[in-house]
């Protein structure tokens, strides 16, 4: 994996996550970003982390965020990929069962955005189908969810 570039553009080399990972290596069709580009016919994809340019699967994803009209919630601009092991936090829903959404090994897009005027942060995450947000403390802790919801 040392200096591996991957089909995004990423520098896995450079990753948190470069052991427990894999990259595209491993991951392949886990990850959103590559399986995007695949799907268009691109052998690599470096437009997602390019503000600069044109990328359907950014563009779509941030709109789809911004609309939810979250009133304290600062604009998405960017996302990032996060693997889900990173992202997959246990909610405790109201009739006291505990749930998760997301795959530890899938890689997907998302960000972090502080709450205005507190604390907490906004976590943001989508794969194919869904768009989760959710609120939490320091490190993950207090996890609530604000958003869960299909995808147009």
């Amino acid at each position: 994996m040392n200096g591996l570039i991957s089909k995004c553009g990423l520098n896995c080399a450079e990753c948190d996550l470069k052991e427990s990972c894999g990259g595209c290596g491993e991951v392949g069709k886990n990850c959103m970003i590559a399986s995007c580009c695949e799907s268009k016919g691109h052998e690599k994809c470096e437009s997602f982390f390019d503000p600069g340019k044109k990328c359907s699967l950014r563009d779509e994803l941030i709109s789809e965020f911004n609309v939810l009209g979250i009133e304290d919630m600062e604009e998405v601009t960017s996302l990032y990929a996060l693997k889900g092991s990173f992202v997959n936090l246990e909610y405790t829903l109201p009739g006291g069962q505990n749930i998760r959404f997301w795959q530890d090994d899938k890689i997907y897009l998302g960000n972090q955005i502080c709450k205005k005027g507190s604390d907490r942060c906004y976590g943001l995450t989508a794969d194919e189908k869904y768009l989760l947000v959710c609120e939490y403390g320091e490190n993950g802790s207090n996890a609530e969810i604000v958003v869960f919801k299909r995808r147009k």
